[in-house]
């Protein structure tokens, strides 16, 4: 019996050893290693912050690349790095005291374009420098490298500006606002203060218009007529070690509108003809020409008469009627744009036609 019994145990493991042997070849076979870095993200280069009144918007893309360049479908979660020193103990040559980060969700890249992040932080502290910077995951164990550092001063911010106003102009826009002289708390500003105007198109979302400004008045030329566009403007506070972002406006609607008319017609002349005054002359160049408007004056008539309208692209018009009993009569054209009331430029030179 003894014999049996061993006989039958030492069977029993080597089949057991050929199960697990053949497991773990097929294992091998099926699922070979990958590389770590042909799964790890690149690492993000667009981390960037807005500051509000009630704190920080921070932004950034979605990799969507490897850092050997192969495409990434998803990015499962990303990494958030906070530091926070006091500007009194703050160090140029020290190390950024980042702390435990602050785990948030990924998601799915899109086919085409970019996916943006974002993340908001309130409740911050006055009279401290925050630092950032954030990681991509793909997957628990294939990490990004760091991103660029965002850090910017924290200290109460500076009241809303008031008195937005937006006037249109031709391609332009003129704003004007109120200064700001007080904080949230109402405590009396001692520094600089600087302006930021935002812009968004249509209602969408707002975007910066060129770089802060110390005065109170900003001209966009950066606009096409006939669209609308909206307008805030943030009060920014200036420190010796940053900038603290306010409150900004309710905001403005506005539209450009185009006032420029064209060029006035040169080279008019008159002549008459069996079927009455033929009045010709040069045709103007201008992209959103409409036509021309004709006029007559009679001797002793403080002012032109229109008498017609010619589309572009001819540049004659006859006029069926002229006065018989007049001896003398003077012509002029006009030329208009597409715009609704059209532009006007100013009349010609007149021309004489004798009778």
């Amino acid at each position: 019996m003894i014999r049996i019994c061993r006989y039958r145990t030492r069977a029993g493991l080597s089949l057991l050893l050929a199960l697990v042997l053949a497991i773990l070849a097929g294992c091998g076979y099926k699922d070979r290693p990958v590389p770590p870095q042909q799964v790890v993200p690149r690492p993000i280069t667009d981390l960037r912050y807005q500051l509000s009144e009630k704190g920080v918007t921070l932004s950034w893309s979605y990799p969507i690349e490897t850092v050997t360049g192969r495409d990434l479908t998803e990015i499962s979660s990303f990494e958030l790095y906070r530091a926070v020193v006091p500007v009194d103990s703050y160090c140029d040559t020290c190390p950024i005291p980042f702390g435990t980060p602050i785990e948030l969700p990924g998601g799915v890249l899109p086919g085409e374009g970019r996916k943006t992040a974002t993340y908001e932080a309130t409740l911050l502290r006055p009279g401290n420098l925050y630092f950032f910077k954030v990681r991509a995951r793909n997957g628990w164990w294939a990490e990004s490298a760091d991103s660029n550092i965002v850090s910017f001063l924290w200290n109460i911010p500076p009241r809303a500006p008031s008195g937005l106003k937006a006037v249109a102009g031709d391609h332009e826009v003129t704003l004007r606002w109120q200064p700001v002289t007080i904080h949230l708390d109402g405590s009396p500003i001692t520094g600089r203060v600087e302006y930021q105007v935002l812009r968004s198109l249509g209602g969408g979302s707002f975007a910066k218009v060129g770089k802060p400004v110390s005065g109170t008045t900003f001209t966009d030329t950066r606009v096409q007529n006939g669209r609308k566009y909206f307008y805030r403007v943030q009060a920014i506070e200036v420190y010796k070690q940053g900038r603290v972002g306010g409150g900004s406006t309710a905001p403005v609607a506005v539209t450009p509108v185009d006032r420029t008319p064209p060029a006035p017609p040169l080279g008019v002349r008159a002549v008459l003809t069996g079927r009455g005054v033929k009045v010709f002359w040069q045709p103007v160049e201008e992209r959103d020409l409409k036509g021309y408007r004709v006029y007559r004056r009679l001797p002793g008539d403080r002012a032109p008469e229109l008498i017609g309208e010619v589309d572009a692209p001819y540049t004659m018009f006859v006029d069926k009627k002229p006065p018989a009993d007049a001896a003398r009569i003077f012509y002029s054209v006009s030329s208009i744009d597409n715009h609704t009331p059209a532009n006007e430029s100013a009349s010609s030179p007149e021309v004489m036609l004798k009778q």
